[in-house]
């Protein structure tokens, strides 16, 4: 995967930054995308590799600019500026065969409310040339798939917010796509119905489909093989979740509890420790480039310092967290982030 976008120069670089970094097998490609409505910059100068075979989570507050980038994806809009190529064609002219190999779940509910969730599942599917017995077996193997086997007779119109998403996600899924496009699957459900479209979608990841997430919810990060972080129109960061944590802290973060109350400035700071930072009484948490090396290092210097050292483990910090010090670093304004 590659992109380019502006950063700090400070920071562990995210990024590729030259159009020669391109990954010639990305699935889907942004090339200094730009897209405006008016005078209004939804998306600004994004480079965007997909590659094959991962969830792809693109991640930020209301407004940033995730729908805009999908709608581009699929050919619902046109760039202002760059270019965009889906499965190395331009989304507004697929050919046939490369549209029965996209699936799309549109963040708003857009199957017919007076058929049925089978009725609106085969008409989806009968759209993309599957045949009667085809039709039949798909419709009923994502149902079930989905938990919508036993209301497959209710008609949509009549069903919860929770089961006409998974509706819908069905539906975007009848005729057996080999990438996804999925505007806030999780958007508005409760905590055990968002579990349930994520490990649905860990397994379609898994059967070997590309899925493109958008979401609010900046934890679901966690979920993604790769994450592309947006905020006003801009593509700050695109990176596996571990090492944007990496990059928003400067390293490798430690959690050290002592016996005692203890002091952080006390602590001498010596390499491989970049950072110390008091958290409670008895905890400090130690950035460094090498855990394992810094172990022992802390140790002894808690000794010197007088302290005793009760744990060290490492600290994971919470992707609202990661993402708040992106924002910050990138001088972006998070409004509307969901934690």
């Amino acid at each position: 995967m590659a992109i380019s976008t502006p950063v700090s120069s400070d920071r562990v670089d995210l990024v590729a930054t030259t159009a020669e970094t391109h990954d010639t097998s990305a699935i889907v490609r942004f090339e200094g995308v730009t897209r405006r409505f008016g005078d209004t910059i939804a998306l600004s100068d994004v480079d965007l590799d997909v590659e094959p075979g991962q969830i792809v989570g693109v991640i930020g507050p209301s407004g940033a600019g995730k729908t805009t980038a999908v709608r581009l994806m699929t050919g619902e809009l046109l760039p202002s500026e760059g270019t965009v190529r889906v499965l190395g064609e331009d989304p507004t002219q697929l050919s046939g065969r490369a549209r029965q190999s996209i699936g799309f779940m549109p963040q708003q509910f857009a199957l017919y409310d007076d058929l049925t969730a089978s009725e609106n599942v085969d008409f989806v599917a009968s759209m993309f040339g599957l045949l009667f017995r085809g039709r039949r077996r798909r419709t009923r193997r994502v149902l079930e798939l989905l938990g919508l086997w036993e209301v497959r007779r209710r008609r949509a119109g009549d069903m919860s917010g929770g089961m006409q998403r998974r509706l819908q996600l069905a539906s975007a899924l009848v005729h057996d796509p080999t990438l996804v496009f999925l505007d806030e699957p999780t958007a508005g459900v409760d905590p055990l119905l968002r579990e349930t479209i994520w490990t649905e979608l860990d397994r379609l990841r898994d059967d070997g489909r590309t899925l493109v997430v958008t979401t609010q919810y900046v934890s679901e990060a966690e979920r993604c093989d790769a994450v592309a972080l947006i905020a006003g129109g801009r593509l700050l960061a695109f990176a596996p979740p571990d090492v944007l944590r990496t990059a928003a802290f400067g390293g490798q973060v430690l959690e050290v509890s002592t016996e005692r109350p203890f002091d952080a400035a006390d602590l001498e700071i010596t390499e491989p420790i970049d950072q110390v930072r008091q958290e409670g009484l008895r905890t400090m948490l130690v950035t460094t480039k090498d855990a394992a090396t810094t172990t022992p290092i802390v140790m002894d210097a808690v000794e010197r310092a007088g302290g005793s050292v009760v744990s060290i483990t490492e600290h994971r910090s919470s992707f609202d967290e990661v993402f708040a010090e992106l924002i910050r670093q990138a001088g972006a304004e998070p409004d509307g982030a969901t934690a």
